[in-house]
């Protein structure tokens, strides 16, 4: 494209990036030309440059500035302060609750004066209408969203807030999307296209293999013997360089940094029950190397971009590869060796369930729904939460889940009722939808296992979750380094690929990435096979493992 000498040329002298990566010069110049952009890649890649080189130019063109929707306060000063720093004082505004409200009307000074280039929001600011109207004025040149991966019910970090930031965008006159996300598995990435209500988007996906990360599986069977062996492993990877311990609880991180800590080493606990000024303090000790270990439940991470991380240990099951993709994605950036090691005992799945369980309360919907039955105008979210004495996140909870059955809608005003079905009829469609997300949830906790239990290549059946081929085995596992796969050769008649694990043949009549219909679990996206065994993620029913020659046999299965 013609913008690409000069968005090249932009990256070196003002963001020192003489060298591009796969991906970021195609993203930017799409930005540019006009078209959205999906960009998959971990964390360290470089997917923020897309985005800001872009700006840049647009900025430097037209003086419009680009949105940036950053769910975490730290995150979207951490961002401020490296493009300040890159292209001086005025050049990015963050506004959010931990500014004065002198600076939040600075902030805004510089963005209507057109001096900033970027402004950061988080999502639940967006809905308030008093701050679009603001930015509609402004004809800003690029919605960025970042951490894209929470708008999908499917990803692993779901946020209601997220939601609406496709009605957003179509506010301010469907400027072009630039979507950000350190991993996205097929169908998060399907639902982040249509949330966003993007329009033939150039999807993005690099760097998802990441062979200096080392992947180990450690089995036990009793609590004691896990959480011993937990600690003297962290104990022994801390001499290597610091790194991370993920637990399933808070009261876990608590001890678990104690005794780390009576072992000498420099340990911190980090989960959401402690104090802002706790968590702050922690987040800058572990990123200034002033700390061997953070202990932490998945509340840490997000946006994280510290080089050096040497290990990422979870002492638990977490509740989905996709989740466990991103938290081990944040050793080795420095593209040094690292280790990820998972501590599984099978009876804590039962946690994780618990977890996932979280179903809708049906007098909650019924409260809801009978306000807006009544309202003869649209009603704000704050007057729902008054009139049913619920909190307020958990009013956009509802509200998310009956607009997506069509009950209702939001707009500039509040949400009206769409839907003149009887509300017992509703509640009983939007808790059907709420059960078939948990059967989802249940799934990817499934597939989680599958990963735990796997006696085959590790690296290959986690990219394999990721619809990513790797057709020899990685080398850098536990499976690989031991030699556990299969010696013998097969029974006649089987093809074996190099580490004894059944081929995928080219013939097959279900390839991973290909659309099927099953007679009873409807529409689904074939994610691996290996041997007999096919791994078919559907809508309605999430992740199934079947057999192939059975579906053959019985016409289970038929291309879509």
């Amino acid at each position: 494209m013609s913008d690409e000498p000069a968005l090249r040329a932009l990256a070196a002298s003002s963001f020192s990036l003489g060298n591009l990566r796969e991906g970021q010069l195609a993203g930017m110049a799409a930005l540019t030309g006009g078209r959205d952009v999906l960009a998959v890649m971990p964390t360290g890649y470089g997917k923020s440059a897309i985005y800001q080189v872009a700006a840049l130019h647009l900025h430097n063109l037209t003086g419009r500035p680009a949105v940036v929707v950053s769910p975490l306060i730290a995150l979207q000063e951490d961002q401020r302060e490296s493009l300040v720093a890159d292209l001086g004082p005025d050049a990015a505004v963050a506004i959010n609750s931990a500014h004065s409200d002198a600076d939040v009307h600075a902030a805004w000074q510089s963005v209507e004066d057109g001096r900033a280039v970027f402004v950061f929001l988080a999502p639940e600011q967006l809905a308030r209408p008093s701050t679009v109207d603001r930015l509609k004025a402004l004809d800003v040149s690029l919605f960025v969203v970042d951490e894209a991966h929470c708008v999908s019910s499917w990803g692993h970090d779901f946020r209601p807030d997220y939601l609406g930031l496709g009605t957003v965008r179509e506010q301010l006159g469907n400027p072009p999307v630039a979507a950000l996300t350190a991993t996205a598995s097929p169908p998060v990435r399907d639902e982040i296209v249509e949330r966003l209500a993007m329009k033939d988007p150039l999807v993005l996906v690099h760097g998802f293999d990441r062979p200096n990360i080392s992947l180990a599986v450690v089995r036990h069977h009793k609590d004691k013997d896990k959480r011993k062996a937990v600690m003297g492993q962290v104990a022994d990877l801390a001499r290597t360089g610091k790194g991370l311990l993920y637990a399933a609880t808070r009261k876990d991180t608590e001890e678990y940094a104690a005794r780390l800590a009576a072992k000498g080493l420099r340990a911190e606990a980090y989960h959401a029950g402690r104090r802002a000024a706790d968590r702050e303090r922690t987040h800058e000790l572990f990123l200034h190397d002033q700390l061997d270990v953070v202990v932490a439940t998945t509340a840490f991470g997000m946006g994280i971009d510290t080089p050096n991380v040497r290990f990422v240990v979870h002492a638990d099951i977490p509740e989905s590869l996709d989740a466990y993709y991103q938290e081990i994605g944040r050793a080795g950036r420095d593209g040094n060796s690292a280790a990820a090691v998972l501590h599984y005992r099978s009876e804590d799945l039962g946690l994780r369930k618990f977890f996932s369980s979280r179903s809708p309360d049906p007098g909650s919907l019924l409260a809801v729904l009978k306000v807006l039955k009544a309202a003869k105008a649209p009603a704000p979210k704050s007057s729902l939460a008054e009139l049913t004495g619920l909190p307020a996140r958990r009013i956009t909870a509802l509200v998310n889940l009956l607009e997506e059955i069509g009950a209702a809608s939001s707009g500039k005003r509040g949400v009206r009722l769409t839907s003149k079905a009887k509300p017992a009829a509703l509640v009983q469609d939007a808790v059907e939808l709420a059960e078939a997300r948990q059967r989802v949830d249940q799934s990817r906790l499934g597939m989680m296992r599958a990963y735990a239990e796997a006696d085959g290549c590790r690296r290959r059946f986690l990219l394999g979750y990721f619809g990513e081929d790797m057709p020899e085995p990685c080398g850098n596992c536990d499976a690989c380094t031991a030699e556990v796969h299969r010696a013998a050769a097969p029974p006649a008649g089987k093809d074996t690929d190099d580490d004894g694990g059944p081929a995928y043949s080219a013939g097959a009549p279900f390839p991973p990435q290909s659309a099927v219909v099953h007679k009873e679990w409807g529409p689904g996206l074939v994610m691996r096979e290996e041997g007999d065994v096919i791994t078919v993620l559907f809508e309605q029913e999430g992740y199934k493992t079947l057999s192939r020659s059975a579906v053959v046999e019985h016409h289970l299965l038929k291309p879509a």
